[in-house]
């Protein structure tokens, strides 16, 4: 079998590459070893050196050609083996927004796999990849770009935007340092961000990719329809037969049916990723995490934005005071907070976009964005339907439907919608349905908010808690943890809720700097249920940001060393 020749990654910031020169050419006998061409980068030029022995079979890349890293450039096998999937740079560059999926005409359609996987998402990709890891034949069927909501239009995008968002406060706080910028005014530039953006979704989307492709995960780009228990159709068209199916459709955007939202200048939270320049005036219906996330971006950018939220707090899924923290720190930094309040209709006129709330007032902005959250697609479920349970597929702890022999994973069972509680699911269901039993336990999956300060959260809320039982609760300020106060980050802190009579770690929840790692190591001290007692033992580096953790903990013991005594 040939052995494909890829632009290598020279260098870990390197992205693209330039074939400078051949050293070979097609049907030249090859050493392992031999350098077989020269390319160059944006740091170095350096020749290419031949893994295998054999003969150049192809070159599919042209000199002065400037590619992606990973992309296949040549062939090298035995002296007249024909190479099927040899493709010039100009077919690449049609299939290169598919991140490499086969057409529906070049799949193994007509055999048999061994799992069949509909939907290319966090749980999708990870299935495919562990049935094909296990030694099975599989079929990932994807109708856009492998990643899914995840990669292409959701937690990388945003936290890529959000980062620009972070310079810019570090910018606006360099003065206080001692670091003097001449010209302090900050614009953006929003084309380029967007730019940024999508280079990065397509690094990782490429990766997914190499990945499937080495693993011989066949992706087949097409819509997939659940036909029976062991055979989808793509595109009403071709039929793909296995002996389990792993449904992995994702979810799909939430809207509300109010007067005037399908205006033009109300966005979705996929259409504002896209979005070429930052609007003056920006209103969020949604006070969500993508809501909080997107607000906390605009406002970093320039727009005056406005939140509205239907509960009475924003992010009303997590601890009270973690939400009132939250709403002080949006608060400082200029963002309007309405609660407890609705949108009755949206009035377009040519400049502008009133929104009319139920409370009788009324704001005038140039966008909107609706971010009232997400529901499962169920699309890929056809007229088979497995047991659903509040319009998700209904699945055991094993991801196994009422049918038997499909299972369901992520987003479309509802269970957990965050992407990393869709790797566990996807892990479990391709393992399953080739043959292990396994099963998921989201008891102790963290949540994450990448707002600034960030917010990160596990297990129970300090209301959950003490509806249950007899509970304790420790916090520490990071206004008084070194780490964060030499990093000018003193904002926010870490709580903790106790089971008095046991001393287990029932919740903890965080608002400061790098939250979202920092929860991390609770939840992986819950899961492996260490006591309040053992933890707050714990020695940890000084200093640091997890040092507030460890002080958290003892206090919820009232053994607290950096605390003034209560």
């Amino acid at each position: 079998m040939a052995t494909e020749i890829i632009m290598p990654k020279a260098g870990m910031s390197m992205e693209m590459g330039t074939v400078v020169k051949w050293l070979k050419k097609e049907g030249d006998s090859i050493e392992k070893g031999e350098p077989i061409l020269e390319i160059s980068t944006d740091k170095v030029n350096m020749e290419v050196e031949s893994e295998v022995e054999g003969v150049l079979l192809k070159i599919t890349a042209d000199e002065g050609d400037e590619l992606p890293v990973f992309t296949v450039i040549g062939y090298i096998g035995e002296l007249g083996e024909v190479i099927q999937d040899a493709v010039s740079k100009t077919e690449k560059a049609n299939k290169e927004d598919k991140s490499a999926s086969k057409p529906l005409a070049d799949s193994k359609s007509d055999s048999e796999y061994d799992v069949i996987i509909v939907g290319g998402g966090p749980a999708g990709y990870i299935a495919a990849t562990k049935v094909a890891q296990l030694g099975g034949k599989v079929a990932l069927i994807e109708r856009d770009i492998v990643g899914g909501t995840c990669l292409n239009r959701g937690c990388i995008p945003t936290k890529t935007l959000l980062k620009s968002a972070e310079l810019i406060e570090h910018i606006s706080h360099a003065k206080q340092r001692g670091i003097l910028i001449s010209n302090p005014d900050v614009k953006v530039d929003m084309p380029t961000v967007i730019k940024e953006k999508n280079k990065v979704v397509k690094m990782l989307t490429g990766g997914i990719s190499m990945i499937h492709k080495s693993y011989g995960v066949d992706t087949i780009n097409g819509t997939g329809v659940l036909k029976s228990s062991t055979s989808v159709i793509v595109d009403n068209a071709k039929i793909v037969t296995g002996k389990k199916i792993i449904l992995a459709g994702g979810s799909k955007v939430s809207r509300i049916n109010i007067p005037g939202i399908d205006s033009e200048g109300v966005l979705d939270s996929t259409q504002i990723l896209d979005i070429q320049e930052v609007p003056s005036r920006l209103a969020i219906i949604g006070g969500g995490v993508i809501g909080v996330e997107m607000a906390s971006i605009f406002n970093a950018f320039g727009s005056e934005v406005t939140i509205i939220e239907t509960m009475d707090r924003i992010v009303p899924m997590m601890d009270k005071d973690i939400s009132a923290e939250l709403t002080n720190q949006l608060k400082k930094k200029g963002i309007k907070i309405m609660t407890a309040l609705a949108v009755e209709s949206i009035e377009p006129s040519s400049e502008a976009l009133t929104i009319h709330i139920n409370d009788g007032s009324k704001i005038v902005v140039d966008k909107v964005l609706l971010s009232i959250g997400r529901v499962p697609d169920l699309s890929c479920l056809g007229d088979l339907k497995p047991v659903m349970e509040k319009n998700k597929v209904k699945v055991n702890d094993k991801m196994e439907t009422s049918i038997p022999g499909v299972y369901a994973a992520g987003d479309i069972n509802g269970l957990n919608t965050l992407a990393h509680a869709a790797y566990k699911m996807g892990e479990v269901a391709g393992a399953n349905a080739f043959g292990e039993n396994h099963t998921v336990n989201l008891k102790f999956v963290p949540s994450c908010i990448y707002t600034s300060p960030e917010v990160g959260s596990v297990g129970l809320t300090q209301e959950e808690a003490a509806k249950k039982e007899a509970i304790s609760i420790g916090s520490f300020d990071f206004g008084v943890n070194g780490r964060a106060l030499s990093s000018g980050e003193g904002v926010g802190f870490v709580k903790v809720i106790v089971s008095k009579k046991y001393g287990e770690i029932l919740g903890v929840h965080i608002i400061g700097p790098n939250a979202a790692e920092l929860i991390n190591e609770a939840a992986m001290l819950m899961a492996t249920e260490i006591t309040v007692n053992e933890a707050a033992t714990l020695i940890h580096a000084h200093p640091t940001y997890s040092e507030a953790l460890m002080e958290a903990l003892n206090d919820a013991l009232g053994n607290c060393l950096h605390m003034i005594k209560k």
